[in-house]
């Protein structure tokens, strides 16, 4: 098994010069602490893991000692089972004004974490680290990714080509470490044991009365909507929830990073808008498990291909900007007439919007979309079709055409 370079370390190692505190979060076996070991190589910090059952009930019970036993710079992980230790790290960080004196590692979002935001606000940077992007499996340099075509060019050049077979092996197998390392082979096996260990584990963490199986048929039932709007409604029916649970579960596979959503855009300009978010996973190759595809090939001509393959460029897209320690100013557009925009990009005061298609031949009928944004506050600026073809190309003056592989 080979260590793959994650692009978050140089993130890492450029915040720990500035913070007392750094928190990598994200979810179980997406390579939070392996990164963060290989950083502290022959360096004097240590470590500790809140897993350790005795570590945690003394971090819980008596976080003072616990820190006096361990002493900064160190790098705590799964830090969200002692909430405990948020003030006492705050009181370090501010006596002793070190930066980088903690390293922390948490499986739930920040955001989303209890105790966090109101005792390390100002001294914490938080990273939020997700399964692999395809461009740090093939090797590639990563920045944010963008409408330019300079930029389009140069990834073409850094990424490894793919065509739409390779693309749905990609999407099938994941993106976990463990599989694209070598470690674990066979993907399906994988995200069965990752289920029934680290999710559910994971999962009683924030609610011990949840049922395992119950919770399993839930999961299911999101992965089988993918990007699709939220229809919390449905989700309960086929989990046989009632719609309270099913918002509440919701909000533990956000709590957890396995989902998330892209909300609509709007601004007081465009009027006739939804205002209901699409739902995402980070990892394509939990939703071809959960959905229960064989392999492949029958994933790629099956039902959910285009799905599952929006699914796969808008966390590809999302990753570049985690990635690098920015935030993704992602939406989609729809209006009350069901026309759609599947992705569109705000930055620098412009918006590109993005069209994902199967296709290896789009044409200028799949830009007419695009004019919706028009009557938006903020300019539209270059657009794309993000699609199969094997090579960046453009289809006017004003849109690009970019293939899948090199997000």
């Amino acid at each position: 098994m080979s260590y793959i370079s994650r692009s978050l370390e140089s993130v890492v190692e450029s915040v720990t010069k500035e913070y007392p505190v750094v928190l990598v979060t994200g979810p179980r076996q997406v390579g939070k602490t392996t990164m963060l070991q290989k950083l502290m190589n022959d360096s004097p910090r240590s470590y500790v893991s809140l897993d350790d059952l005795n570590e945690r009930d003394l971090a819980k019970n008596d976080p003072e000692l616990f820190l006096q036993l361990h002493k900064p710079p160190i790098l705590i992980d799964e830090v969200q089972y002692a909430p405990e230790l948020f003030t006492y790290i705050k009181i370090y960080a501010d006596s002793h004004q070190e930066p980088g004196a903690f390293w922390l590692t948490g499986s739930q979002i920040f955001k989303l974490m209890k105790g966090v935001q109101e005792s390390l606000a100002g001294r914490v940077a938080v990273l939020p680290m997700t399964s692999l992007s395809q461009a740090e499996i093939c090797g590639a340099q990563m920045s944010p990714f963008e409408i330019e075509l300079n930029s389009l060019v140069s990834r073409e050049k850094q990424r490894t080509p793919a065509d739409t077979r390779e693309i749905f092996e990609r999407i099938y197998r994941g993106s976990m470490p463990a599989i694209a390392s070598g470690k674990n082979t066979n993907s399906q096996i994988f995200y069965s044991s990752y289920l029934s260990t680290y999710i559910e584990r994971d999962v009683k963490e924030l609610s011990a009365s949840i049922d395992s199986l119950k919770f399993l048929r839930f999961m299911t039932a999101v992965a089988a909507r993918c990007s699709q709007m939220l229809n919390v409604a449905e989700i309960a029916v086929d989990a046989d929830i009632n719609q309270k649970q099913a918002k509440d579960w919701l909000q533990i596979l956000e709590t957890l990073g396995i989902i998330f959503y892209l909300h609509p855009y709007s601004n007081n300009l465009l009027k006739r808008l939804v205002k209901t978010p699409k739902l995402y996973f980070y990892d394509t190759g939990l939703v071809s498990h959960l959905t229960r595809w064989s392999n492949a090939e029958v994933l790629e001509y099956g039902a959910m291909n285009g799905a599952i393959l929006e699914n796969y460029v808008v966390s590809e897209i999302a990753k570049t900007y985690l990635n690098c320690g920015q935030e993704p100013y992602m939406y989609y557009y729809r209006d009350k007439d069901a026309r759609e925009i599947d992705i569109v990009l705000e930055h620098d005061g412009i918006l590109n919007p993005l069209e994902i298609k199967k296709t290896s031949n789009p044409g200028s009928e799949l830009t007419k979309v695009f004019a919706l944004l028009d009557k938006a506050s903020v300019p539209r600026g270059k657009g794309a079709i993000i699609c199969m073809k094997p090579s960046v190309g453009v289809i006017d003056r004003e849109n690009y055409i970019v293939p899948i592989w090199t997000i």
